[in-house]
């Protein structure tokens, strides 16, 4: 990755014409409105043992670092019991943890050391499927009569034995898989080895609500639900329709999912899971939500704001690099939502980095700023994924042998699975990046781990790590950038962005974004009589005069100016 040689320290502004400034928002504001959540991939995050595989105590043990990053919680993926078909998304026992993480004691105690640095924890909580080798599964595949018989998707195949609908699995071929024992079908909307739960069914629910409540009890703030808009299926096992031409990387027709996804029966669930998080003060449940429209986004907030807290706005950040899109979004979010706090996200474990996937392969540490500032200054919550905030790019395999991901097997090479984005944290230039002392890691690191790593970024004060440290300082001191309204201005420009940002009756913030590789000249008319001064930016110093007549923005230019009331 190519690094930047300026020499700019990046600090928030903090006298001139800086925003106002006053301490943290008061404790009548949930804490997970406007915050920075930080998802942690615990495969890959820190070994602590030399197994070279992540581990609880490995994030215990960087805690400080998330401290000094200033996010305010962390969501960690699976490390429930699993027998790791997919990476612990297929789980055997929801209220345990898998030998290779840790134990209950080594989870306690990241627990306690995070709440001493007042960082919460949040879980993922995989609640449309579990693993087949889950004792519910294990007893409801054994016959039709038992006990958990009705607590899966079970249906009878069609003559000659062929599944019961066309459905199609999200990882490949059929979402049915034929039981002998039961002479009957179970759906996997994933794997086969991680079939559906039946959520029809109550004592499937109470039995998925006192999973929260156990864990909640313990400490945890809150979940990630994985998978939410796949909880339900058609009762009336209609066929879907295909919903264009051609095959998709595994060879099957490309399907509507429309009596697979995001039935009403999931909305009904949610309201459930809410009033089990409301038990807990400050409970908070964050939704992987890929929806197609924002009406299907403010859907999961409730019609009366009882469902989700936070669905992750995944149409915003998996997109199209454009400032005309972007500037889209951002509206969407602020008049489409009933109120509800966007989410805003830019990568997770399930797809390539940001900077690989919407960059041009030059100024790459620019577009990485550039990406920081639209993520960090709308008025909004924000998922951030390990190693965002140094930049790391995706490393994807160059050899099918060398895929882990089942799902980069089975599509090799259209589909090179997701072990690109999973790559383990570069904490320095050591051996392994500093994130095993074993003598090998579960995957491979990125090549470009002697100059992208935690240490050498800690050292250089132009950064990518030091720019989101400033940035994330500055978006907590800030009274515009925490609490201020919105307005996007100059909305006929396609290449650059622009809002404003401004404190109840007190000064403002005008953020710039070139949403381009190439240098952009931008005249922001409504406030062309005014003067301000840089509180950041990527390209210049903090406190250079702003006019907003004439910015000249670099590639990828990122700016943040304060202007007086």
């Amino acid at each position: 990755m190519r690094r930047t040689g300026s020499l700019l320290c990046f600090a928030a502004a903090i006298g001139g014409l800086a925003i106002a400034q006053r301490p943290a928002a008061s404790d009548s504001k949930p804490w997970w409105r406007n915050a920075v959540i930080y998802q942690i991939y615990p495969r890959s995050f820190a070994d602590s043992n030399g197994d070279g595989v992540g581990d609880l105590n490995g994030i215990t043990n960087h805690l400080d670092y998330l401290q000094d990053l200033g996010v305010d919680g962390i969501w960690i993926t699976p490390f429930f019991k699993s027998p790791q078909v997919d990476f612990g998304y297929d789980i055997s026992d929801y209220t345990d943890i898998d030998p290779q993480y840790g134990t209950l004691a080594d989870f306690d105690r990241l627990l306690a050391e995070a709440k001493k640095r007042n960082i919460r924890v949040l879980l993922d909580f995989v609640v449309n499927h579990t693993s087949d080798r889950h004792p519910w599964f294990v007893e409801s595949r054994s016959s039709r009569t038992n006990a958990k018989a009705d607590w899966y998707v079970w249906r009878d195949p069609l003559p000659g034995r062929r599944p019961p609908t066309n459905w199609i699995s999200i990882f490949g071929g059929s979402a049915w898989q034929f039981e002998p024992a039961r002479k009957q079908d179970y759906y996997h909307a994933f794997y086969k080895e991680q079939p559906d739960l039946n959520w029809r069914n109550p004592d499937v629910r109470k039995a998925m609500y006192d999973v929260m409540r156990f864990w909640m009890k313990r400490g945890v703030a809150g979940f990630r639900l994985d998978a939410v808009p796949s909880l339900f299926e058609d009762a009336q096992l209609r066929d879907e329709p295909v919903a264009k031409p051609g095959k998709s990387s595994y060879g099957d027709p490309i399907l509507t999912r429309q009596y697979t996804d995001n039935l009403p029966e999931c909305n009904d669930v949610l309201r459930e899971m809410r009033k089990v998080a409301d038990e807990f003060a400050d409970g908070v449940l964050v939704g992987e939500a890929y929806v197609p429209a924002v009406e299907d986004l403010a859907k999961l907030y409730g019609a009366n704001g009882d469902e989700l807290h936070l669905p992750m706005d995944t149409m915003f950040g998996f997109g199209a690099l454009s400032a005309t899109r972007y500037r889209a979004r951002l509206l969407e979010a602020e008049t489409q939502l009933n109120g509800g706090t966007p989410l805003l996200v830019f990568n997770n474990h399930d797809n390539p980095r940001s900077v690989s996937r919407l960059g041009d392969g030059r100024n790459t540490a620019e577009l990485a700023r550039m990406l920081a500032t639209l993520l960090l200054t709308p008025r909004a919550s924000v998922l951030l994924y390990y190693g965002e905030e140094l930049g790391m790019a995706n490393d994807d395999p160059k050899r099918k042998e060398d895929v882990k991901d089942i799902i980069g097997i089975k599509g090799w090479p259209q589909e090179k699975g997701r072990d690109g984005e999973r790559k383990p944290m570069q904490w320095n230039a050591d051996t392994n990046a500093g994130f095993s002392t074993g003598a090998t890691t579960w995957l491979p690191v990125a090549p470009e781990y002697r100059t992208v790593n935690v240490a050498a970024e800690t050292r250089e004060r132009g950064s990518v790590l030091n720019y989101y440290k400033a940035l994330l300082r500055l978006r907590k001191i800030n009274a515009a950038l925490r609490d201020g309204d919105f307005t996007l201005v100059n909305g006929d420009d396609p290449n650059v962005l622009s809002f404003v940002r401004r404190a109840e009756d007190g000064p403002a913030a005008l953020i710039v974004l070139n949403c381009t590789g190439a240098p952009q000249t931008v005249a922001i008319r409504s406030m062309a009589d005014k003067q301000g001064a840089v509180l950041l930016s990527s390209f210049a110093a903090e406190g250079d005069a702003v006019n907003p007549a004439a910015i000249q923005m670099p590639a990828y230019g990122a700016m943040v100016a304060g202007f007086e009331k």
